[in-house]
């Protein structure tokens, strides 16, 4: 048995790019943010930001084209792809994303709420996202790392 599951939380690092293939089917493509905080050998606070390309397609790429803006912090369900392309060059390059199933956007008080999305789910039929009370992740605050600390593994 084998699992390719990715959850991130983070902010979009720029607008999502929305195009339709061939067939008329959307796909969205946007980078994600994740940060986490840590202290090095020096007691000094430390941050590390990690940049992930995310994918998302059919109706849940309207979504994000739609809805989602840079900055926005977004909680991400997912599987890792990795894929290859030839570049101006010619030469042969490799990419990771992030093939989004479910997207929530995540927000504060007086903010866009936060609404859960599905790939294969409809667009809603409105000009305003839909109005969602707390979210599972809106107190969700990342754990420390320490790079000193022995992996359990």
């Amino acid at each position: 048995m084998s699992v390719n599951k990715v959850i991130l939380v983070g902010n979009l690092g720029k607008d999502p790019e929305l195009r339709y293939t061939a067939s008329g089917t959307a796909v969205a493509n946007f980078t994600l943010a994740t940060s986490e905080r840590f202290k090095d050998r020096n007691g000094e606070q430390q941050k590390r930001t990690e940049w992930h390309n995310i994918v998302a397609w059919a109706g849940l790429a309207e979504i994000c084209g739609k809805y989602l803006k840079k900055g926005k912090q977004v909680y991400i369900e997912g599987r890792i792809q990795t894929r290859s392309y030839d570049d101006r060059d010619g030469n042969k390059r490799y990419v990771a994303e992030i093939v989004a199933d479910q997207m929530q956007m995540l927000g504060r008080a007086g903010d866009e709420g936060d609404s859960s999305y599905q790939r294969g789910s409809e667009p809603p039929h409105h000009d305003e996202p839909p109005r969602g009370g707390k979210g599972p992740l809106d107190n969700y605050t990342e754990p420390p790392f320490n790079p000193d600390d022995e992996i359990p593994f």
